[in-house]
């Protein structure tokens, strides 16, 4: 099928992964806001979408996308630099090279750095929530409390300063993704090539400012929802 046996097709799938991976962000970052305000709240969403059957699958399906869109993203990696050969390096030096993004250029890095993000994140919350009610083992809170999980997460300094590093992965890596996936998909003509750029970098920096907001309140412990009254001055 050309969808995977070809370098466009490869692309096409790519883009359509690096979109629906977006979306599923943009959700994530909706239902992280909502601990800024009600730790309950939150956990009604938690144990919504704990391990019910629909969770599950769920899960499963955004992990086959994720896993596609980084085996892809090797496979494109190489294929390029096979082609480039020795002469890969050469488009620093061009007189085009200040028009090449950053970004662009780091894909591969960004992608390594992401990668090694998202294992961690697994670990802090996927592993001791759904893994954790799957299999019945104990672990530190009710695995339906994703409150208390952030809580713990976040108020670490190691960690929180982590986080702070995968967004910022993310948003660089999303900022290129975000043009460079619908300039793929043939929705980039040369009116919109802009547009989308300037799109995708609000849209972008509006989607990683959310998340980066929650783990800052909640490592400096000044999220509405951890207010008791003398806490913090800043909220109360």
């Amino acid at each position: 099928m050309w969808l995977f046996n070809s370098s466009i097709g490869r692309k096409v799938v790519m883009s359509l992964t690096g979109i629906a991976l977006i979306l599923f962000l943009t959700f994530h970052c909706c239902m992280n806001l909502v601990a800024l305000f009600s730790g309950e709240a939150y956990n009604a969403i938690c144990e919504m979408l704990g391990a019910n059957w629909y969770a599950v699958v769920a899960t499963m399906g955004l992990a086959g996308l994720a896993v596609l869109h980084i085996v892809y993203a090797f496979i494109l990696t190489a294929q390029n630099r096979k082609a480039r050969g020795d002469n890969r390096y050469e488009v620093a030096t061009t007189v085009n090279a200040g028009k090449v993004e950053w970004a662009s250029k780091n894909m591969l890095v960004l992608g390594i750095i992401i990668l090694l993000g998202l294992i961690l994140h697994l670990f802090n919350f996927w592993y001791n929530m759904m893994f954790a009610e799957l299999t019945g083992m104990s672990v530190a809170h009710s695995p339906s409390d994703g409150f208390a999980f952030m809580q713990d997460t976040f108020s670490n300094p190691v960690f929180a300063t982590l986080y702070v590093i995968w967004f910022v992965a993310i948003w660089f890596h999303l900022t290129h993704g975000f043009w460079s996936s619908l300039q793929t998909l043939g929705m980039s003509g040369k009116t919109w090539f802009c547009r989308w750029k300037t799109i995708g970098f609000i849209y972008v920096t509006l989607l990683m400012l959310g998340f980066l907001v929650v783990v800052l309140a909640f490592a400096f412990g000044c999220a509405p929802s951890l207010c008791d009254g003398s806490s913090c001055s800043l909220c109360c």
